[in-house]
């Protein structure tokens, strides 16, 4: 007698035939920004696989337009329903004071069980992985995880996919693909930030602002002030890899990614057809298909486009300083401000709803108008031409001689459609047994696991017996408004006959008694529950007990020692340190760069060296066969709340440097509940910007404003990096390790600042 079984997931098939479904699994996902409902429904008709959207708190767009609650679920139903998938960002640095909202947003998104969240932050991955599982997690390019060995790393975690940091190569990303053990994402297309992800302070530094947090103003887009002239010395290019798709597929990667969630529907439509066409070509189609893509993409009007960090030569391209880092179109330039609106002097055609941005020629950020009214000479008109003078009605302050661009043109706002979009439904899980003397359907994620029972006699088949297949297509149909099917698993004792009215009827009486047994509270996903587990786990928690006074670190130069009357002991990169310091690991290591950093560590483990500073997550695996090793944590590894501190604490961390944007309540209440020692970086100059990007700039540079900055090409190895005039200098804490940076600061300074810890960063 045979037994046939069959898993899967109601939704997460396309429905195609095998051979279409192998072809499939060799393309990678070709996956989309949505910024909003409409973006999302114009990239899944456009040809998308997937997209990935945020929610008004917690995301890395946090400072636009994102989805409700409501919207996020319709979204998710959409895609179940249509085999596509859907991903949730979570991916910014969490305060303290922020977990117990966050809980509840993971409570209900998890609930709805989206394809992923995309997480940055250690703390929200341990708090979806510990107590809310079931949905999988995504490292965010944020995460700054650049080789294999970090990769590696984010197995061990548990997260099944990793979004590289957008500044490895070509030559370097076929190299980790050689020892990948997990799903890799890449960029293919959008906008590019100068610095590399995760550890940028510029728009902190410069207002609290955070691009850590979602809330980036952009001061890579500004004007500089050199010793040789001025220039947009940090505005990068944008990213268009349309010509290395075939490449890209033949590497293996699983998921290309656009950027782009602060754009509009038609951007989105227009950018994901035109790699739709280049995933889908046949090899000797690709040529002929590239030009049709780049015809495609000249229509989303975006920056001029570049390969991004994909080669050595391409960094050395990727800035063009002397142009302003604008996305869109040159429309026209602004003459005049009147009330309730301003005159332009039109140099390229525009139209009611256009979307432009009017570009202070600082660079400084500006207004982004969709144009609702528009006059011509005093004549209301739907359009104004090259030449003409329009008045643009809007209430929105502008730049007396700003720059109009066009970034975005009128479109299909879907309103009807997006109405019309049924919200998701809960989902019971269903494990179905048949045999030939009747059918059990047990609900598996219900705490009691209630059973449905049938008696009855099924005939053995002469021809073609019941499959599992003809069983899941059927029970999927769940006659409910209340409920979806969700996961199947069905098993078939023997090879039987149901007729296929018989079969409806069975899965009608099913639902039928499901619908009055099934109340949602009772759902071991209830998001109620999981809920009060981690709010009563937490209440719990209490800061680490230390019986001694915490040491003090001293970063240094080579050559430097401890500054007189300071105790403490010092801190140098990894190659230098003696057997009585500490080793800092640079946070940045390229690829074909890791025996040599192996190398290092193991030389200074053999001259007695115990102690190491990580600053990347990709770290520990290299410290992972050491002995007696004693592990501080420190800038750029984020420890931001007490949970992400609870996490490194698992990796092996004894003590943790908080979070430098932090301001000083938030550094108070994270002492409260941190599990192990912390420390405060109280003094020193950091890197506010570090790039792999050929910077044309060095020395002292000033902004608009008159802030100073001092380009350093040689301050960490393989990067330019950006410091401010000023060095951090704060307040000690009672019973935290104190951490001076002194490889680019002194203590006799004059002139400090004290960066966030004064006012709540945003």
């Amino acid at each position: 007698m045979q037994t046939r079984i069959f898993h899967g997931i109601i939704g997460n098939f396309h429905k195609r035939g095998l051979s279409m479904a192998l072809e499939k699994a060799r393309i990678p996902e070709l996956l989309a920004p949505a910024g909003t409902l409409a973006a999302a429904l114009a990239a899944y008709d456009a040809g998308a696989d997937a997209v990935y959207a945020g929610l008004p708190r917690f995301n890395a767009r946090e400072r636009t337009e994102n989805l409700s609650l409501d919207e996020m679920s319709k979204l998710i139903a959409y895609a179940r329903k249509n085999g596509r998938k859907a991903y949730i960002a979570l991916n910014t640095l969490i305060k303290e004071s922020e977990l117990t909202e966050l809980a509840g947003l993971v409570a209900e998104t998890s609930a709805m069980k989206p394809d992923a969240f995309i997480v940055q932050d250690l703390g929200v991955l341990r708090m979806i992985r510990d107590f809310f599982p079931g949905v999988p997690c995504h490292a965010s390019t944020q995460m700054g995880i650049h080789n294999s060995v970090g990769v590696r790393m984010a197995q061990k975690l548990g997260l099944k996919r990793v979004i590289l940091e957008r500044q490895v190569s070509i030559d370097e990303l076929r190299i980790l693909m050689r020892h990948a053990t997990l799903e890799i994402e890449v960029f293919v297309h959008g906008a590019l930030c100068c610095g590399l992800s995760g550890r940028c302070l510029f728009s902190s530094w410069m207002g609290g602002w955070s691009g850590n947090r979602g809330k980036c103003k952009q001061p890579c887009r500004r004007r500089f002030f050199g010793r040789d002239g001025n220039g947009f010395f940090f505005s990068t290019m944008d990213l268009c890899l349309i010509d290395q798709v075939p490449l890209l597929k033949e590497i293996g990667v699983s998921s290309l990614k656009i950027e782009g969630r602060l754009r509009n529907p038609d951007y989105v439509k227009q950018t994901v057809s035109a790699y739709r066409l280049m995933l889908d070509a046949k090899q000797e189609e690709e040529g002929e298909v590239l030009s049709r893509a780049r015809e495609i993409l000249t229509k989303s009007l975006g920056r001029k486009w570049s390969t991004g960090f994909s080669s050595p030569e391409a960094c050395s391209e990727l800035i063009h300083h002397r142009g302003l880092g604008v996305s869109g179109l040159l429309c026209g330039d602004v003459v005049e401000l009147k009330p309730n609106g301003f005159l332009v002097k039109v140099t390229r055609r525009i139209h009611l709803g256009d979307i432009i941005p009017v570009q202070p020629r600082s660079g400084d950020e500006g207004p982004a108008i969709t144009i609702t009214k528009l006059s011509v000479n005093g004549v209301p008109s739907s359009r104004a031409l090259r030449d003409e003078l329009a008045f643009i009605h809007c209430d929105k302050l502008v730049s007396v001689d700003g720059l109009v661009f066009k970034v975005g043109e009128s479109f299909d706002t879907m309103l009807p459609r997006m109405a019309a979009l049924p919200p998701l439904r809960p989902a019971l899980d269903l494990s179905i047994h048949i045999s030939s003397s009747g059918a059990k359907i047990e609900l598996t994620n219900l705490r009691e696991r209630p059973s449905w029972t049938l008696d009855e006699a099924f005939a053995t088949a002469e021809k073609r017996p019941l499959s599992a297949d003809t069983v899941r297509d059927e029970f999927a149909a769940s006659s409910s408004e209340k409920f979806a099917c969700g996961e199947l698993k069905v098993e078939i004792n023997g090879d039987l006959f149901i007729p296929a009215s018989r079969l409806k009827q069975l899965r009608r009486d099913f639902w039928l008694w499901a619908c009055e047994k099934a109340r949602t509270e009772d759902l071991d996903s209830h998001p109620a529950q999981r809920l009060r587990n981690f709010t009563g786990w937490y209440s719990s928690q209490k800061s680490f007990a230390f019986s001694t006074a915490p040491e003090n670190t001293y970063a240094l130069a080579r050559r430097d020692s401890v500054p007189k009357d300071c105790k403490g002991v010092a801190a140098r990169p990894v190659a230098d340190c003696g057997p009585d310091e500490e080793a800092i690991l640079p946070a940045f290591c390229p690829e074909d760069k890791l025996s040599l950093l192996s190398a290092k560590i193991r030389a200074a483990y053999g001259r007695g060296v115990r102690r190491f500073r990580v600053t990347s997550l990709y770290q520990f695996e290299l410290l992972r066969k050491l002995q007696d090793t004693v592990i501080a944590s420190s800038f750029p590894l984020p420890a931001c709340n007490s949970l992400a501190v609870a996490e490194l604490k698992a990796l092996g961390v004894s003590k943790a440097q908080a979070w430098l944007e932090l301001e000083s309540q938030e550094i108070v209440q994270l002492l409260a509940r941190a599990p192990l020692l912390m420390e405060i970086f109280c003094f020193g100059r950091m890197p506010l910007l570090a790039t792999r990007a050929v910077v044309p700039a060095d020395g002292e540079l000033r902004d608009v404003r008159g802030s100073l900055f001092t380009v350093d090409k040689s301050a960490e190895e393989y990067l330019t990096c950006v410091y401010p005039a000023l060095a951090l200098a704060l307040p000690s804490v009672q019973g935290v390790a104190n951490y001076y940076d002194l490889t680019h600061a002194s203590l006799e300074e004059n002139e400090s600042s004290r960066f966030n810890y004064d006012r709540a960063l945003s």
